[in-house]
């Protein structure tokens, strides 16, 4: 049985992973280093090799926690609800995430582009079941005449590439708007417009 682990080990462990989200996001996997995320925690690397035993594991353990609040918004969507209440609330719930963990949307962003070296398998399991859930959902929608028919997949990587730009791209997103934008807000109002606009039902 594993023992428990003490207030001081747990207020450490978070430290850690709190300076390792802020360095990977910053730098990337390749160019993080142990170093940075002890002193970001403020401990040695020796303490901070108690807790995890190599750089991987720090990033694996980020990636693990990060997935299951990357799918949290998707889960949330209702089957029986209705279906542009629905999904304006699913795109609306990733424009807040985006909004509210723009680190963790660049850690996810960086593994993928590396080519998902430590999230293929989660990739392929809990995040694919998930949108082949959601897509057979959609389908029933189309199918009731309740939404526009349009590809469900490709439905979910737009609202993907839509509402995380803002985190991914918030540099160059503020530097074209300028200043006195909001653009978390004025992307609220324009995503609900494009995808009310796509998604209304043809008149029969």
């Amino acid at each position: 049985m594993t023992k428990p682990r003490t207030r001081i080990q747990q207020r450490n462990s978070t430290a850690i992973l709190e300076a390792a989200l802020e360095v990977f996001s910053q730098h990337g996997f390749r160019g993080a280093t142990l170093d940075q995320i002890a002193e970001g925690a403020g401990l040695s690397k020796p303490n901070l090799l108690y807790y995890f035993p190599s750089k991987e594991a720090v990033h694996t353990a980020l990636l693990s926690k990060l997935l299951d609040t990357w799918l949290d918004p998707l889960r949330a969507m209702n089957p029986e609800g209705d279906p542009l209440t629905e999904i304006m609330g699913y795109v609306r719930r990733k424009l807040e995430l985006s909004r509210d963990f723009p680190r963790e949307s660049r850690l996810f962003a960086n593994e993928i582009l590396q080519g998902a070296p430590r999230m293929r398998d989660a990739i392929a399991g809990d995040l694919k079941t998930l949108v082949d859930e959601k897509a057979v959902v959609l389908l029933r929608w189309m199918d009731e005449g309740r939404i526009a028919r349009l590809h469900p997949v490709h439905l979910i990587f737009s609202i993907w590439a839509l509402t995380q730009h803002y985190a991914d791209f918030d540099v160059q997103v503020r530097a074209v708007l300028g200043e006195g934008h909001d653009p978390f807000a004025e992307a609220q109002d324009f995503l609900q417009t494009l995808f009310t606009r796509l998604l209304r039902a043809e008149p029969v």
